[in-house]
């Protein structure tokens, strides 16, 4: 294979590999794949290796069981037989969320769970009611008995989630108790032995706001965050892996990038950097979902991508050299490469239209959108010259 021309700007590949199995090798399955990229002459200093949370967290085995999360619930909010728990603002996903519950229900020993939902909307865009519906209202408590017999199911996944997550709640023997409200504080007012503040993104200030009423307030980070088996984001981060078993979040992946990164140095003589990426923050303008249900878009990133991404706005520089100043072609491509050089902009219009973003969020949402959660069999992708 030729290498590719120095025409071509920012990339993504995804790169193929088989399935990753609980003990594997993965970081020698990984550098196996870039050093064949190396030695079809794919492979360039400042090139950025993005591996897929999953694979990572299913190497290391970090599996939980129910039963285990049901202890480690009891255990942190000290419950009570028949415990009567709340639990506020979780997204609606069968697959973050529903074994999540189940846990929960089955931690109150046949007791009461009460969900409190935000509306219309949950955290990530999906809607939990019809706007229209929520807004002719006119209500801060929205209940079960408000909506009646009509039935709100999600555009895309065609779920039904607040009749969904009554159903996991009471396969599990406990009494539920389905509301919205958008004060996270008014779960104190059913009188819950204990709270679980489910957002993922806002918990702290949710749990804070709890926690002026209600004492026993945890987040979904401090549920398997210490232990044989766990993850520095707990709860958070974590999918459904079968009917008893979630997988978490990877757990310390700094490790295994720097490894990583070191090995491809000294074996290969390249210099790349190596991020492990989860959702991207992508919000789908046709839906309105935020795609962002980890507790962020890098999980682990080499120390080379800590930085916010500038630049300036290469269009606005063109016109203004070319129509306001008369200049030829070839010497705005000459002004546009030397302000690429430079770490200094003489007008601040020239950096409008590029707000500083941090590059590993840009990489992680690139490479996201390019595996995909569909089954394209591609966890781990190689861009280039975006460094540059």
């Amino acid at each position: 294979m030729m290498a590719l021309p120095n025409y071509f700007g920012p990339m993504a590949f995804g790169l193929k590999m088989g399935v990753v199995t609980p003990g594997i090798d993965l970081e020698g399955e990984i550098f196996n794949l870039v050093k064949r990229c190396n030695e079809d002459g794919f492979l360039d200093n400042g090139d950025v290796v993005c591996v897929t949370e999953s694979i990572v967290a299913r190497a290391q085995g970090n599996y939980v069981s129910v039963d285990e999360v049901v202890e480690q619930i009891r255990h942190k909010m000290n419950l009570s037989e028949r415990a009567e728990l709340g639990v506020v603002f979780p997204i609606v996903s069968r697959n973050r969320f529903s074994m999540v519950l189940k846990s929960i229900a089955r931690s109150t020993q046949e007791g009461m769970v009460a969900v409190q939902f935000s509306f219309p909307y949950d955290e990530v865009g999906n809607p939990i009611i019809c706007p229209d519906f929520a807004e002719g209202l006119e209500k801060e408590l929205i209940t079960i008995e408000d909506i009646g017999d009509r039935g709100f199911k999600h555009p895309l996944t065609n779920i039904d989630y607040l009749k969904f997550y009554k159903e996991v709640i009471e396969s599990e023997g406990a009494t539920p108790e389905i509301f919205l409200c958008n004060d996270p504080a008014y779960i104190v007012n059913l009188d819950v032995e204990g709270a679980i503040a489910a957002d993922i993104h806002n918990r702290k200030k949710t749990k804070e706001k709890i926690k002026e009423r209600l004492e026993n307030c945890i987040t979904l980070d401090e549920i398997c965050d210490k232990g044989e088996v766990y993850s520095e984001w707990g709860l958070l981060g974590s999918n459904m892996s079968s009917e008893s078993l979630l997988k978490l979040a990877p757990r310390e992946g700094y490790f295994f990038v720097e490894s990583l990164q070191k090995r491809i140095r000294k074996d290969i003589g390249v210099e790349t950097e190596v991020l492990i990426y989860g959702d991207g923050a992508y919000k789908d303008p046709s839906s309105g979902i935020y795609e962002l249900a980890d507790p962020l878009v890098v999980l682990a990133q080499t120390k080379g991508l800590n930085f916010l991404r500038k630049g300036f706005k290469y269009k606005y520089v063109a016109d203004v050299y070319l129509n306001e100043k008369g200049k030829s072609r070839e010497e705005v491509e000459k002004i546009i490469e030397e302000k690429r050089n430079s770490k200094r902009l003489e007008d601040l219009m020239e950096e409008e239209g590029t707000t500083p973003r941090k590059m590993g969020d840009l990489l992680g949402s690139l490479a996201d959108l390019v595996s995909g959660s569909a089954d394209v069999g591609t966890p781990v992708v190689l861009v280039k010259n975006f460094l540059r």
